[in-house]
């Protein structure tokens, strides 16, 4: 359990970061190696809960799910790395976690909002020591390929390479099958690759992964889009089963006054055409979405938001603005959001950091509303018209009313529209002719998840709706097992 009497004699202490104004000059990740005394430290506040919250994943009272939904043995690695016994903390974490390197990094870390500790002291830094007994392991040789000892002739095709698609991929590919899994772009990775930016998430990290997954025995067919370069019916034909693992990638769209005008983009263009150009894929010149000089407006206050700042920072931006037209949230946890729910505070995030030191300010604006984009004579975006809005409650229901007197207009040469997701490529799920569920998402059963169509499966945001890498593991992980049950009638517990 650690130390006994740890979380009485440590703090929680942070892993520092590259200083903003120095990360902001480059692409490379802004954390840093975190020292392993730091970390046992860490390890020794750990108090071996009696109900470690830390890795539920499950639903509490409050019908929200809390901790770690893939269900890490989280007290049992965080004393195995206060006590320096490293590979058998890396032992324990791979029991539950394919890709740790990925969820130390990114993941917004629902274990220590469900700390016990949290209660009355700042929780255990699980995510760092996660991310610490990961690397070590990949430094050590510890993470070796892993084939399957016996094939069974079955084959599996994965549609999708994000977390979920590598998941998935990986455990049916344990489980004897043959997986080969279809990706549209250039490079494996999906969201991993070009949702996430460089910072954040180098992309030698992934590659380092799906090498790995290549020597296991998974191909990999890039630069497929199914649909186009294959039909579902020849996949169906070719393969004993197919799981849809597609995301959930169509943005929500601001349909105001303006919206045609060049300028204006989604998101995922702008983060996934700066990814393409770290990695060396060539784009047309009339094509390119750059920052460079520009006045930027995002609009949209989640990680997606946050990303675009930090991207728009690093292109050398004149200047930045985040709208959010949901109120500020509150500094401190309110009656109505207990833990161990995820807390829903207010926060400054990775680029609201580089934004503050750059320009002296926090680039956010709550509780303001886009009114119409307006443009010049050559069709291009120049301003925004706002207005703030507060929130009334009609029927039950919160509801925006614009504050009369409150309107303006700000300048923007480059505006992302950051609003999230409304479910996958509509093109794949007509195509295999699935049915889909009132939120626009891939219908399928909670616990096999079979879709409408024989041999059809599908996970991750596609199945789930937009959510955590963590969860997207967890869902492609629970599909395999499923996969594996449809063609040999039985499984092992994944």
């Amino acid at each position: 359990m650690g130390k006994p009497t740890g979380f009485l004699e440590y703090t929680r202490e942070e892993v520092p970061e590259r200083e903003p104004l120095e990360r902001i000059r480059d692409w490379e990740e802004f954390h840093e190696r975190p020292a392993e005394n730091l970390l046992q430290r860490q390890g020794a506040r750990c108090m071996n809960c009696g109900v470690p919250f830390c890795h539920g994943g499950e639903e509490v009272d409050t019908g929200k799910p809390a901790g770690c939904p893939i269900h890490n043995l989280i007290p049992e690695w965080n004393d195995l790395a206060y006590r320096g016994l490293w590979r058998e903390a890396y032992l324990r974490l791979r029991k539950t976690n394919n890709f740790p390197e990925f969820t130390g990094r990114v993941c917004p870390a629902p274990c220590e909002a469900g700390c016990v500790l949290g209660i009355i002291e700042p929780p255990v830094t699980i995510k760092q020591i996660e991310w610490a007994v990961i690397e070590r392991a990949w430094e050590e040789g510890w993470v070796r390929p892993e084939p399957p000892a016996v094939r069974t002739g079955k084959r599996v095709a994965v549609i999708g390479s994000g977390p979920a698609g590598l998941a998935c991929a990986e455990e049916i590919n344990g489980f004897g099958h043959h997986v080969t899994v279809f990706e549209k772009d250039r490079h494996v990775g999906g969201l991993l690759t070009y949702g996430i930016p460089n910072p954040k998430l180098d992309k030698r990290i992934v590659r380092r992964r799906t090498e790995l997954m290549t020597q296991e025995g998974v191909e990999f067919r890039t630069g497929v889009e199914v649909g186009v370069d294959v039909t579902p019916e020849t996949l169906l034909k070719e393969f004993d089963a197919v799981v849809l693992c597609v995301g959930a990638g169509r943005p929500r769209d601001l349909a105001v006054p303006g919206r045609e005008l060049h300028g204006v983009h989604f998101a995922m263009e702008f983060l996934a055409q700066n990814t393409r150009r770290l990695l060396g894929e060539e784009l047309g010149k009339d094509d390119v979405i750059s920052a460079r000089g520009q006045d930027v407006v995002v609009i949209g206050g989640g990680d997606t938001g946050t990303d675009c700042v930090a991207t728009s920072l690093r292109q050398e931006c004149k200047s930045l603005i985040q709208l959010e037209i949901l109120p500020r949230p509150p500094d401190t946890r309110r009656p109505e959001n207990p833990w161990p729910e995820w807390p829903r505070i207010f926060r400054v995030d990775y680029g609201h950091q580089e934004a503050i030191a750059l320009f002296g300010r926090d680039p956010r604006e709550f509780s303001v509303m886009t009114k119409e984009f307006l443009g010049d004579e050559t069709g291009r975006v120049r301003r925004l018209r706002l207005t703030q809005v507060d929130w009334v409650n009609r029927k039950g229901r919160l509801q925006p009313r614009e504050v009369p007197g409150t309107e303006r207009e700000i300048p923007a040469q480059l505006v992302l529209l950051a609003m999230g997701f409304l479910g996958p490529d509509p093109r794949v799920t007509e195509a295999f002719g699935v049915d889909m569920d009132n939120r626009a998402n891939i219908r399928a059963e909670p616990r096999s998840y079979a879709t409408s169509v024989p041999k059809v499966f599908t996970a991750g945001d596609a199945r789930r709706g937009q959510s955590l890498v963590v969860w997207a593991i967890r869902e492609g992980r629970e599909a395999a097992r499923e996969v594996d049950r449809f063609l040999t009638g039985a499984t092992d517990p994944v």
